[in-house]
């Protein structure tokens, strides 16, 4: 277990498990907070295949700690805002997948930590908000393009204007979550398809997880072009190789 004020960080079997550890503040986003998750990511071993978000007590991330939210200058909120693009960065594009497992409250921040999570698992109870018309404020830690990207703009904007509830069911039709499990089980999930998705290929894995996003923002042609190109990069290692003679040998032994 790696020492940190407001998270905890262990590798156990090569699948890392970064839990939010600020259970009496609902795992509020702080600063420090950030930076804590931006260290575990620029620091991870070659053991870890994985990583599995989740948070400490009822809830997984009431968001922005507004408790310490302070008056800055404008330029001084651009910059806090790409502190946030470049640490949710990290765990969007560390070519490690992401798995994260959701209960209780997924708010404003919250819900843009959680949406950079390749495979999202919630449970009945999870609910999703973005309240920051509420407080007078706008997303700034990637919503925009990332929850958007998902949900699309239209229900985004929806959600914002309204700041209501979304449920975890209506959560999971519109994509803020992949699977949905009862109550408490959340992490169990988790963890289950995170040892599934190690038995992948590292290559592959490094490929889902850095190159779909990207493709996704390219022309057709860009995309295709870049498809082809991963798809080389990947194709050509000596696990894949052995991967496919492996299979190909147990076809052959049927």
């Amino acid at each position: 277990m790696t020492p940190y004020q407001f998270i905890e960080f262990s590798v156990d079997n090569g699948i890392g498990h970064l839990r939010l550890n600020r259970p009496a503040k609902k795992n509020a986003i702080n600063d420090s907070l950030c930076l804590e998750i931006e260290h575990v990511f620029i620091n991870l071993s070659d053991d870890v295949n994985v990583i599995v978000f989740s948070g400490a007590g009822p809830e997984f991330c009431a968001g922005l700690d507004l408790s310490e939210h302070k008056a800055r200058e404008p330029f001084e909120v651009v910059k806090h805002s790409n502190m946030w693009h470049r640490v949710f960065g990290h765990i969007r594009n560390s070519g490690i997948p992401v798995v994260a497992a959701m209960q209780g409250a997924v708010i404003g921040g919250g819900l843009e930590l959680a949406i950079c999570a390749h495979v999202r698992v919630t449970e009945k109870g999870t609910y999703f908000r973005l309240p920051e018309g509420r407080h007078g404020i706008f997303v700034g830690g990637g919503a925009s393009v990332n929850v958007a990207r998902v949900i699309g703009a239209s229900r985004m904007t929806e959600m914002m204007l309204t700041g209501r509830d979304v449920d975890a069911e209506e959560g999971y039709r519109i994509g803020l979550g992949h699977y949905v499990v009862e109550n408490g089980a959340s992490l169990d999930k988790a963890m289950a398809l995170a040892a599934s998705i190690a038995k992948n290929s590292k290559y592959s894995n490094w490929a889902m997880t850095t190159g779909l996003n990207r493709i996704d923002s390219m022309s057709a042609d860009d995309g295709l072009y870049t498809e082809s190109l991963i798809c080389g990069i990947t194709q050509t290692s000596e696990e894949v190789k052995a991967r496919i003679e492996s299979f190909l040998n147990r076809k052959k032994s049927q």
